[in-house]
């Protein structure tokens, strides 16, 4: 239903779910969180085999949700797209929403952890201590090993180190999963 002149005819929210302009808010922002998971993911890696920059368990354990949300994003673009029912694209934005806020927090804690707000994991941010009667074999591999702290710090720009940058934009990215569903949802029936 359009309303106006011949001239200049205004489109009125369409009650039908396979009106394409009904799916573009879940189509737009399911695109946008996959390249910027994508995105963040390359970048990654980037600055640990480009630039050197070791990651430390707390890193590894960003990604994670990346793994899932860019593949996701990808499929609930498809099913967007393809006109897929609207509760199936709200559930995928919305397991975006909580992919993104999940590794959005894991920064927010690994920052507080560089910063030295809270203390870390005790695997990368706790002393080691009494090895016992440790053989030659294993006091080679302590010595050679190559230990990643949580709570130093290897890169900064502009105050935040890597883990305030993936936080910043991972909640970028989960406001717009969120402004995502919420269209979707919102969208009349």
């Amino acid at each position: 239903m359009t309303v106006g002149s011949a001239e200049t005819r205004l489109p009125v929210a369409s009650a039908d779910w396979s009106n394409e302009a009904s799916r573009a808010p879940a189509l737009r922002a399911a695109i946008i969180v996959a390249a910027g998971s994508a995105a963040t993911l390359i970048g990654a890696y980037i600055f640990q085999y480009v630039l050197k920059i070791p990651p430390c368990p707390l890193c590894l354990e960003q990604r994670i949700p990346h793994y899932i949300a860019a593949p996701l994003a990808l499929i609930v673009a498809a099913a967007a797209a393809k006109g897929t029912p609207r509760p199936l694209v709200a559930l995928g934005l919305a397991a975006l929403v909580l992919a993104l806020l999940t590794t959005a927090g894991i920064g927010l804690y690994h920052s507080g952890v560089e910063w030295k707000w809270w203390p870390g994991p005790a695997d990368c941010t706790g002393e080691i201590t009494n090895f016992g009667a440790a053989g030659t074999s294993l006091l080679k591999q302590m010595q050679t090993a190559v230990v990643v702290r949580c709570d130093e710090v290897l890169f900064r720009f502009a105050g935040l180190s890597l883990a305030g940058y993936n936080a910043l934009i991972s909640s970028a990215l989960a406001l717009v999963a969120g402004w995502g569903l919420v269209r979707t949802i919102k969208r009349p029936q």
